[in-house]
């Protein structure tokens, strides 16, 4: 597997595809290389079965400060449009993915480096993590889903209070309101978040991957048309392989052995 770049660093780890954000001199401030990259691996998690989940982390002392201050106000109008349609075609293709996607945060994640974060499945932090959407100070407004994924998490006061302010969020005012899974201490997180994706990827996958795709469906579909999709989609895990063997691990008081078939 030949993927990533000078700005990204891209290594699979068993069934498990790393992504590190690896500009650690600019806080792993987005650049056009790193989102292409990205866009690629996530593109080759999809198509490979051998990845089961995709673990996104930062590289140097930070996971990312998002858009890079040194190059604002040098773009052109067009290709400030053609950027944030980059990052935006990428928060996408993360969020459709059909496998689980893992943001590992430390120290700060900042503007769209917070939205990237929030894009994914499931988010754990280091202690020493700050969470900020700097936009306001800048005069911009959120991109890469800001105002998406803060209103979902936080409704929209709290979530207009971060964007209107932009004041750090510390980490654990972040897992109280629910935008962070687990804490973990600076030393163990790295270990600590592969075991983690090492437990998503025993899971049944064509069923993580459905349960993705309702609990992201929620926020555009009522009640009825939940009901719906869950009792098509019901039908169609029973009669896979990992529901066999689900209910046969069962009878036999073991672990079950899932395929993601």
């Amino acid at each position: 597997m030949n993927l990533g770049n000078d700005h990204l660093t891209v290594e699979m780890k068993g069934p498990v595809l790393s992504c590190v954000l690896n500009r650690p001199d600019a806080l792993n401030a987005f650049s056009d290389r790193m989102i292409a990259g990205l866009q690629e691996a996530i593109a080759e998690a999809e198509r490979n079965d051998n990845v089961k989940v995709v673990v996104l982390s930062g590289a140097g002392r930070a996971f990312s400060a998002g858009g890079d201050v040194k190059s604002m106000g040098t773009a052109t109008s067009q290709q400030l449009y053609d950027h944030v349609g980059k990052l935006n075609r990428l928060i996408l293709t993360i969020t459709e993915l059909p496998k689980p996607v893992v943001a590992v945060v430390h120290g700060y994640a900042a503007g769209a480096g917070l939205n990237l974060a929030l894009a994914c499945d499931q988010l754990l932090a280091a202690e020493d993590s700050n969470f900020v959407l700097s936009f306001a100070k800048v005069g911009l407004v959120s991109d890469g889903g800001g105002h998406y994924f803060l209103s979902k998490l936080l409704g929209p006061y709290r979530a207009k209070e971060l964007l209107f302010l932009a004041e750090p969020l510390p980490v654990d005012t972040a897992a109280e309101w629910g935008i962070v899974n687990r804490v973990v201490p600076l030393a163990n997180l790295e270990e600590e978040a592969m075991n983690y994706a090492i437990r998503l990827s025993k899971g049944p996958g064509r069923a993580l991957g459905m349960m993705k795709k309702m609990v992201n469906q929620t926020e555009t579909s009522d009640l009825a048309a939940i009901l719906e999709q869950e009792r098509i989609t019901q039908t169609m895990m029973a009669a896979t392989e990992d529901h066999k063997e689900g209910i046969q691990a069962f009878k036999e008081k073991r672990k079950p052995n899932f395929v993601g078939k």
